[in-house]
């Protein structure tokens, strides 16, 4: 017998868990998620002149972008549009805390490095599926392709694997144009990596909460975020 997650509290764990994944994949140094890469090198560029500006700053200040890009893509701007960017900047403030955390792990050493990214790739994973399965708009990046596969009738995690790919890309170019970031700084083999599995992984995340869990609204507020 299945057990009731409600869709709010896939939300709040979904956005926990995403800002706890990219935080570790950082710590780790091994590449961050090609989905994070570019906003990830936009605060290293940025931060070198501006102290305060965070790589929380950053995420939600690219995510507003690409709200911008689908809605031209999809010749509209939906309500949803704007709850995505809330999400956004919520998660980017849990990030930065997530941020402060993470770095008070002891040691620095390869096994320690090597268990950070294995663990923040899997939660990253996790916690995009749980986004999935709520009304709430996700951020930016999970919108996007669920937006498009909806749309267009493609299956969510070869959508999500194409994006992936694309942003990776997107990063390599921003690090060869970026001044100073000739050695890949945020795109490396990690990046590669979470760009070839993290389509499988997230289906795989789904069909394991779908197996135990039914997903289910604990409040009437579906249609307010239509």
């Amino acid at each position: 017998m299945k057990r009731t997650f409600y869709t709010e509290a896939a939300y709040a764990v979904g956005v926990a868990l995403l800002a706890l994944g990219t935080a570790l994949m950082e710590r780790a140094d091994f590449g961050m998620s090609m989905v994070v890469a570019p906003a990830y090198l936009i605060y290293l560029k940025v931060s070198s002149y501006i102290s305060w500006f965070s790589f929380g700053m950053a995420e939600y200040c690219f995510q507003a972008f690409l709200i911008v890009v689908l809605a031209l893509v999809l010749h509209g701007f939906r309500r949803r549009y704007l709850f995505s960017f809330i999400t956004a900047f919520i998660y980017g403030n849990v990030l930065d805390v997530m941020m402060k955390a993470v770095y008070m792990l002891p040691g620095n050493g390869i096994l320690t490095r090597t268990m950070c990214y294995c663990i923040g790739l899997a939660v990253c994973a996790a916690g995009v599926s749980l986004l999935f399965n709520t009304y709430i708009s996700p951020e930016a990046y999970e919108l996007f392709v669920k937006e498009l596969s909806s749309e267009y009738g493609w299956s969510i995690s070869r959508t999500k694997t194409v994006y992936d790919c694309c942003s990776c890309m997107t990063a390599v170019v921003m690090s060869f144009l970026f001044i100073g970031f000739g050695k890949f700084e945020g795109v490396k083999l990690g990046t590669v990596l979470c760009a070839l599995i993290n389509g499988s992984l997230i289906g795989k995340f789904s069909k394991l909460f779908g197996k135990h869990f039914e997903f289910a609204d604990a409040f009437s507020f579906r249609k307010s975020f239509e």
